[in-house]
């Protein structure tokens, strides 16, 4: 059965067979499709999920983010020209911002195996992770969830045969947690808003 079919409801009843498979929402399985791991992990890991099944929904889902925050009118941080519009139509300024409220990002990709995203100079040019916002939202395609990040590697390395990015990265922790956790030391919480555009 399908993680959106899970999440977001279906009109057909499920088989027996799709019952006895559904043993626990909560329980990962490793020969799930990678878009479910990846979901699965991603919002283990704090992250704020919304499916888009379409390029108005993506602007809908933004403006709501926009309003529950209260950055109308305020800066964010942005690189990619083709997300210009989307800031310019709620006023937005994005350009030398001085105290952006957030960052607004495509990424290179999204991975399955830890629910984290990948990052390059492409996206966030050479700032490191705890160097920019707290606050991001980036907007993604279904078609970027990769199992690995040495897959994520291997298509950056064939996607930029000539311009090869620098500061390669990945954001992985999207809340803080309470009690020390060695496995995020020397990383910075972010809160992390995901766009994700069904392309498939």
């Amino acid at each position: 059965m399908s993680l959106f079919r899970k999440i977001f409801g279906s009109n057909t009843p499920p088989s027996e067979e799709e019952k006895d498979n559904d043993y626990s929402k909560y329980t990962p399985d490793i020969n799930a499709p990678l878009d479910e791991q990846f979901i699965y992990n991603f919002k283990k890991n704090g992250g704020k999920f919304l499916y888009c099944e379409n390029e108005v929904e993506v602007k809908d889902h933004f403006e709501n983010i926009l309003e529950e925050n209260d950055w109308f009118e305020s800066e964010a941080l942005c690189y990619d020209p083709e997300l210009f519009s989307m800031l310019k139509e709620n006023k937005i300024t994005h350009h030398k911002p001085i105290n952006p409220s957030f960052i607004l990002a495509n990424c290179e990709n999204l991975i399955a195996n830890e629910g984290s995203i990948l990052f390059s100079s492409k996206q966030i040019k050479q700032h490191k992770p705890n160097e920019l916002p707290t606050n991001i939202i980036v907007i993604a395609k279904t078609s970027q969830i990769i199992e690995t990040k040495s897959d994520g590697l291997s298509v950056i390395k064939n996607k930029y045969i000539s311009d090869y990015p620098t500061n390669i990265t990945t954001i992985k922790y999207f809340e803080k947690v309470e009690e020390e956790d060695f496995t995020q030391y020397g990383s910075s919480a972010k809160n992390l808003y995901l766009l994700l555009l069904e392309d498939l």
